[in-house]
This record gives C-alpha cells, sequence and structure tokens, in this order.
C-alpha cells in the first residue's frame, strides 16, 4: 500500500533542517511521494532542491495569494522555472480573502498569471482558495482554466464551491482539517466529492491531523487523513490510498513508485 502527500512545505525550516528524518517517517508510515509546494519566487531555490534530493519527491513553482512581498510572478518568469523536470505543477495560487483587506485587484491579476503560465507550460494548478470561493471560481472560468486542470488544495469551501470545481475538472485535496472535531460541514463535503476526484495532503509544517493536533505537521501524517476519508466513504483505507494515488499520478503526469 502506497500513499501520497499531494502537497508540502517540506523546505519550511521546521522540516527542513530534518529532511533525513522526515523522510524516513515518510517511508515508515508507507507515503511513497510527496509534492513540495512554492509560496515565494524567492524560495522556489530551496524548494527544487529538496525534491532534486529525493526521486520520490517533486516541486511545483508559484507564489502564494497571501505574499505581498518579494517578486511578483510574471507569466515568462512561471513558464521558465516550471521547465525543469522535477517541476509537476504551477502554484500555489489563487485568492484569500481572509488575511488581506482593500483593493486585492492586484491578486486576482497574479492568478490570471499562474493560469496563463499553467497553460502555456501543460503543468496542472494547485489552487488555494479561502473566503474567496466565488472570485476563485469566476476567474478559473474566464481564463478557462479547464483546459489544463489541477487541484484545489486544501479544500474547506462549501459543496458549491466543490462542485464547481469538479465541473471544470479539477481535483479536490483534503488535509488534516478533515479530522479536526468541527469538521462535520468539510466531512460532508468529502462524502460528496467522488474519489475518483480527490486527493489527501499534510499542508505540512501545518494542520497537523488528530491525533498530533498542534505539533509539527509532516508527510508521514497524511496517513491520518487518508485514514479520515476511508471512515466517512465507509470504503478500506487500501482504496482510498490506491485511488488517490493513481489520482495524483495522473494529474501530476508521475511515474508509479
Amino acid at each position: 500500500m502506497e500513499i501520497i502527500d499531494s502537497h508540502c512545505h517540506i523546505n519550511f525550516p521546521q522540516l527542513g533542517s530534518d529532511l533525513g528524518g522526515v523522510l524516513a517517517r515518510m517511508h515508515e508510515a508507507g507515503v511513497t511521494t510527496a509534492l513540495c509546494v512554492s509560496v515565494t519566487l524567492e524560495s522556489f531555490p530551496d524548494v527544487l532542491q529538496v525534491a532534486m534530493q529525493h526521486p520520490r519527491l517533486y516541486a511545483s513553482v508559484g507564489v502564494h495569494p497571501d505574499e505581498t512581498a518579494g517578486e511578483d510572478p510574471e507569466v515568462e518568469r512561471l513558464v521558465s522555472l516550471s521547465e525543469h523536470p522535477k517541476v509537476v505543477a504551477i502554484g500555489e495560487t489563487g485568492l484569500d480573502y481572509y488575511r488581506l483587506e482593500g483593493d486585492l485587484a492586484w491578486q486576482r491579476e497574479r492568478f490570471r498569471n499562474h493560469i496563463r503560465a499553467a497553460k502555456q507550460t501543460g503543468k496542472p494548478l494547485i489552487i488555494h482558495t479561502r473566503d474567496a470561493g466565488a472570485d476563485t471560481i469566476n476567474i478559473m472560468r474566464e481564463e478557462h482554466a479547464e483546459t489544463i486542470g489541477g487541484v484545489m488544495h486544501c479544500f474547506t469551501e462549501t459543496w458549491e464551491i466543490a462542485k464547481a470545481a469538479l465541473d471544470l475538472g479539477f481535483m479536490i485535496s483534503f488535509s488534516g482539517i478533515l479530522t479536526f472535531k468541527n469538521a462535520e460541514n468539510l466531512r460532508d463535503v468529502a462524502r460528496k466529492v467522488p474519489l475518483e476526484s480527490t486527493l489527501v495532503e499534510t499542508d505540512s509544517p501545518y494542520l497537523a491531523p488528530v491525533p498530533h493536533r498542534g505539533r509539527t505537521n509532516e508527510p508521514a501524517y497524511v496517513r491520518f487523513v487518508a485514514e479520515e476519508l476511508a471512515r466517512i466513504k465507509g470504503v478500506p483505507l487500501e482504496t482510498v490510498s490506491a485511488t488517490t494515488s493513481a489520482n495524483f499520478r495522473r494529474l501530476f503526469r508521475v511515474d508509479s513508485a
């Protein structure tokens, strides 16, 4: 049985200082593969360096919607950085209205740039949305994101937003939040999302699942997300692990472990 962590940040200091230990614990937990996701262009070299240290680690290139400092991601720059064979996706990108206020037109234009870069490269999108579901879907439609596809990562929105993303050919990824006591609404969404359109992730070092909530998260803990999804779906863990792993390989065009 294999499990894949479709979204982590193991280049962050909390995990990057113990990469050998992180990889060993992944192996012990049956987590064969992980995608290390970029949040700034300045830190992208670190993301790529981590991915190059192990055959089953991969990278993305992009700028998180919360990031207000640093280099702004132009289409040509994203396309150029994505040429490395270890880079399998564009993002994370999207919209986040939770922490930022005022005129966020710059955030929406940045999102459009990522979609345009993904379409040029043929590499799927990793989309983050928080308190911005309607605008996120509208921009995806306007930019014809359905022509490239991708994943709505660390999903916490409504079934209506999930359905709209599914209709555009996107997958839905669930994190450790799925295990939280107050996440019954999210579990209801997870019941409705077809397993064939589902991924699991940690978003580590954040959002550690129960029973590790409050601690530093790491890719080995994605097993707890898969176990909760199996419980919600009423299927064996092996079914969840096999299906979500196949989904990951299909979406990001990654070979089997």
